[in-house]
């Protein structure tokens, strides 16, 4: 089994203020994101399910237009095509896993296995 150091693995940049490490399997794509305080996601939304996992920070998640902070430790799923958007409050490192796996993110490189 292959093992990797996050630290390690390639970055790419998201979107101003994102950078990701990509690992991506057969049927999902791991996204691991640095987030600089004060950046925001725009409205978007995709065929994959989300779930995102805040490993450290503060992040406003807004999902088909209600806000949530999510902190540290908590974990939020994003249906299929559900229109989202955030905002980092906090530096913050998350992380995000799509199933299926997402072939856009796949062409920004990373790991695949």
């Amino acid at each position: 089994m292959p093992l990797y150091k996050i630290e390690e693995l390639p970055k790419s940049g998201l979107i101003e203020g994102y950078t990701a490490q990509f690992i991506h399997t057969q049927s999902a794509t791991y996204s691991h994101v640095t987030v600089v305080a004060g950046a925001h996601l725009p409205v978007h939304h995709h065929v994959h399910e989300q779930v995102s996992y805040v490993i450290s920070g503060e992040f406003e998640l807004t999902v088909d237009g209600k806000p949530y902070r999510l902190v540290a430790g908590q974990v939020f799923v994003i249906p299929s095509n559900t229109p989202h958007s955030g905002l980092a409050i906090t530096d913050c490192f998350l992380l995000d896993v799509f199933t299926p796996r997402r072939e856009d993110y796949v062409a920004k490189g990373g790991v695949l296995i």
